[in-house]
């Protein structure tokens, strides 16, 4: 198989996100999906089209009575699961910008999200409590535009890059369980891999900043969420490989408006592991991980565990070198 386009197709995930169940801010939730990022995150794929998938499966629950504003209320008791789909188109055009590969992305996630709570308490600051409520939703969420840039250099890799989510999708105003945010956000990030191809280790990590506007039907404004992701890694040839995967979360300013009567910061750590696989079908490079996270000392959020299944390809690509 040829490296780079393999490479190409294990880095797909790096340069796009997707939606989120279980993070910090309103809902305890963010459009930028922690995890998404780590093994190959500074890696740009080589000039083509290419497509992604991932299956993204969470569990988590918000406990001790604390509280979470979601949907214009207050809920305690907080239990969620979901089961996310985050389909992704990748384009690397041909020409160079700023002696980089020009990354454009467009992913329209979509699934399945069901959410518990003890109690919910109706109007931004209080008000009359209700009992247990179970909202079950499937449908579709606000779709991601992204835009990246990426360099090598020997064993260095790195990128920039930009996510904006565009608040177009199935929001239930009111409703305690959804998958779009109904406002507007970007992620501004970088991330740096060092990949030794004769031994194998690879190195990665990911920072950005979250920027999120004002929900408009709640009045309601999340918060600025910094994160960074890691992964260290073994890989065995090209077939594949095995390593940690690790991510630290913390909202650096509090959340703003109706329902946020006091600074609301979230923060979250977690510690998992990853194997991927690369294998041909039909004579095309194709890319399989799996991930699993544990998360600890969390704040202001569920606490759960979460398994992403991801699958990538090229649907068009440079044609693999001839052999010499």
């Amino acid at each position: 198989m040829n490296r780079k386009v393999s490479m190409g197709a294990l880095a797909i995930a790096t340069t796009l996100l997707s939606a989120n169940s279980g993070m910090a801010a309103e809902r305890g939730a963010g459009f930028y999906l922690l995890g998404s990022k780590g093994p190959a995150a500074g890696i740009a794929p080589p000039p083509g089209l290419y497509f992604q998938n991932d299956i993204y499966l969470y569990d988590g629950s918000l406990g001790g009575g604390k509280q979470l504003p979601t949907g214009g209320k207050l809920a305690v008791g907080v239990e969620g699961q979901a089961v996310l789909a985050a389909p992704t188109l990748l384009w690397v055009p041909e020409e160079e910008v700023l002696d980089g590969r020009l990354g454009l992305g467009l992913t329209v996630p979509y699934g399945w999200m069901k959410t518990n709570a003890d109690v919910t308490i109706a109007g931004p600051l209080g008000g009359t409590a209700t009992g247990a409520v179970t909202d079950t939703v499937f449908t579709v969420g606000d779709p991601l535009v992204s835009a990246s840039l990426g360099w090598d250099t020997g064993n260095l890799h790195w990128q920039v890059g930009t996510i904006i989510n565009v608040p177009i999708g199935d929001y239930q105003d009111g409703e305690i369980s959804n998958i779009a945010f109904h406002h507007w956000g970007a992620d501004v990030n970088g991330a740096l891999t060092w990949l030794d191809p004769a031994s194998g280790y690879e190195l990665s990590g990911a920072l950005g900043m979250t920027f999120n506007a004002e929900n408009p039907a709640t009045n309601y404004k999340s918060g600025n969420e910094l994160h960074f992701e890691w992964a260290a890694l073994k890989h065995f040839g090209q077939t594949w490989d095995l390593g940690l995967v690790g991510y630290a979360y913390h909202q650096t300013t509090g959340d703003s408006g109706d329902g946020a009567p006091r600074p609301f910061k979230g923060k979250a750590y977690a510690v998992g592991a990853t194997i991927g696989w690369n294998f041909e079908v039909a004579n095309q490079p194709v890319s399989a991980r799996i991930k699993y996270f544990h998360e600890f000392g969390v704040e202001n959020r569920a606490e759960g565990d979460s398994v992403f299944l991801t699958i990538a390809l090229p649907l068009n690509s440079p044609k693999k070198s001839s052999p010499e």
